[in-house]
């Protein structure tokens, strides 16, 4: 197989339903009879492992990091009003989830931005808290390994840019 692959071991990548991952190596495996070469990747903030099939990677939504722009556009995402639809909780409760396992930072920015409250606001309800803390966690995952930065100091620079808005 001289294929070229779309990873190499080290490689940072996104898995939309998990977040940023690690592609730690590529190992091949007899599943059903068949000889598969599988990507492992794991996903330091949930302690997880993944096996994703090299032939599967297009359609599991696999990709490397946002480029730089991509992620600018995110961030100005961030600073933009808020837009919360006046629709019951549990419908915009799906859409936010839909938009975080996306995995585009632009909209898992929409989720953090419609989902931010600040010190003066109300306090958000159990389900609201889960679903920002999530979409913030995995924008932060994305920007510090685009940045090369460790996590407080990305999560610092959301915060920044949250109160800004705010």
């Amino acid at each position: 197989m001289s294929d070229k692959l779309p990873f190499t071991i080290g490689d940072f990548v996104v898995y939309p339903a998990h977040g940023v991952g690690c592609v730690d190596g590529l190992e091949t495996q007899a599943i059903a009879g068949q000889e598969l070469r599988l990507y492992v990747i794991t996903f330091e903030s949930s302690r997880m492992t993944l096996r994703v099939p090299v032939n599967k990677v297009g359609n599991s939504g696999l990709r490397k990091l946002s480029s730089k722009k991509e992620m600018d556009s995110a961030l100005i995402t961030l600073r933009g009003r808020a837009r919360v639809k006046r629709t019951m909780w549990s419908r915009r409760a799906q859409e936010y989830e839909a938009k975080i396992n996306s995995g585009d930072p632009v909209s898992i920015a929409e989720v953090v931005r419609d989902l931010h409250r600040s010190a003066t606001q109300p306090e958000q309800s159990f389900s609201e808290r889960q679903i920002y803390e999530a979409a913030f966690e995995r924008l932060v995952d994305e920007l510090a390994a685009i940045e090369k930065i460790d996590k407080d100091k990305a999560s610092g620079k959301l915060e920044k840019l949250l109160q800004k808005a705010a």
